[in-house]
């Protein structure tokens, strides 16, 4: 089953040539192998994966309706409300917490028929203070945050998709450094609604899985309309599958912008991608960055900060106390922030939103770093989030792909970022772009 892409697998289990059971047992069978190493979980129940499984099972035996997910077993970010089992949002103050109501994602997992193995280790509140999940490639490496459970699960074989979440880098950082495809939507395009909110203008769900094509399913399965988030909209949406499956119109057009923080790449990250525009060829134009993008980062974290202190409210005036000194550090940080300040932040989001709009008209993905480089050794750190910042904060739509290693022969990503709101268009480019590189490829890849 481990080549077999998820619409491979819905189509086996329609047919009655595959179980649920026997996807969840296999599961289950490579997290008791090497769970105990890697700590990708923070909730586990088999008893009810399997249940969840058998009743799939039954449904199809008597010919019910299936759904897009049929039977496929998933993991979900310890951040995601769930009514049956525990969401602790990563803290000990939410230990054993019950949510009375399941995240809207979560009821959409269910309709689409999809396993609910357990939560995925989630950074502290989603924010900095790590996890203790290790790198599924090298042990002594971190695999990222704050989505460490849900990519190290992917990339280990735990599971074959996961959900996560995105606010700075949290989605595309840990799956390039776990080596697996990681996706973030534009926003808007999955309800954030019951799921920890730290941002209101930043916050994102994202997903993982070993192929694209099973990103744009699991997005297309929980994507819609609702009104309870303010970010969803109630118009015409993306098809993520049906784009990535479709034939480019025209040859794409990629752009590779000198950004003003490509110094922090590491030598052999840069050596890549220097090998990567190459084999791109006449398909690639390189750009300087406008001055503008420099102030992009401090707007981020301007927004952020200030958005998260209010967030937290409960937790840092109520339980500081069990708060971790990372968090607390950040807090004191993030309480200096004005309203003036956070007001300018939101007025150059909203320029740089508008340059984007036009930028587009040009080029269909920008071509550039998921992470500086390879992963961080543990216990340093998360690793820098910079090259998913301005993305993030303008909501665009951005997709990591395991193509490259670096001198410890640890994954180093390559990102595609999209227009707004023009998902299916970036998916359908990269699909174009890895048929190329294929022919063509850089010598750096894994």
């Amino acid at each position: 089953m481990d080549n077999l892409s998820i619409r491979e697998c819905v189509a086996l289990i329609a047919e009655g040539k595959l179980t649920s059971v026997q996807m969840v047992e296999s599961c289950f069978q490579c997290i008791e192998a090497t769970e105990s190493a890697i700590h990708a979980w923070q909730h586990l129940d088999k008893e009810s994966a399997l249940a969840q499984a058998e009743a799939l099972d039954d449904i199809r035996r008597r010919g019910g309706p299936l759904g897009a997910l049929h039977g496929i077993p998933i993991g979900l970010k310890d951040i995601f409300d769930t009514r049956d089992m525990p969401t602790e949002y990563g803290s000990p103050i939410y230990k054993d917490h019950h949510p009375d109501v399941n995240a809207t994602v979560v009821d959409k997992l269910k309709e689409a028929g999809a396993v609910i193995l357990g939560k995925t280790a989630s950074t502290e509140f989603a924010y900095m203070h790590p996890t203790e999940t290790r790198n599924p490639h090298d042990y002594q490496y971190s695999p990222g945050g704050s989505s460490s459970g849900s990519a190290a699960a992917v990339a280990a074989g735990h599971v074959p998709l996961a959900l996560g979440s995105q606010t700075n880098g949290s989605v595309i950082r840990p799956a390039s450094f776990c080596g697996v495809y990681g996706y973030k939507p534009s926003r808007g395009i999955i309800s954030r609604n019951g799921v920890l909110q730290t941002s209101q203008h930043l916050d994102h769900v994202g997903v993982f899985a070993r192929d694209i094509g099973d990103l744009a399913l699991l997005t297309d399965c929980i994507s819609g309309y609702d009104p309870a988030d303010d970010a969803s909209y109630l118009k015409p949406r993306p098809h993520q599958l049906a784009g990535y499956l479709s034939e480019v119109p025209i040859e794409p057009a990629f752009v590779w912008i000198d950004l003003p923080y490509a110094d922090r790449y590491t030598s052999d990250a840069t050596e890549g991608f220097n090998e990567l525009i190459s084999a791109i060829g006449s398909h690639i134009e390189r750009v300087p960055a406008p001055q503008s993008f420099a102030a992009l980062p401090a707007c981020h974290k301007t927004i952020y900060d200030y958005e998260i202190y209010r967030c937290l409210e409960s937790e840092r005036t109520q339980h500081a106390d069990k708060l971790s000194a990372t968090t607390q550090a950040a807090m004191e940080t993030a309480a200096m922030v004005s309203d003036e300040a956070y007001a300018e932040a939101l007025e150059i989001q909203r320029a740089a939103n508008d340059w984007f709009e036009t930028f587009f008209h040009d080029y269909d993905a920008i071509v550039t770093p998921s992470a500086t480089g390879e992963p961080p050794k543990f216990g340093n750190g998360t690793g820098d989030p910079i090259c998913c910042t301005l993305w993030t904060l303008c909501g665009l739509p951005t997709l990591t792909m395991p193509l490259l290693s670096g001198n410890n022969n640890l994954p180093i990503g390559v990102q595609l970022v999209g227009a707004y709101n023009q998902d299916d268009r970036l998916l359908r480019s990269a699909r174009w772009l890895l048929g190329q590189l294929r022919d063509d490829p850089p010598t750096h890849p894994a």
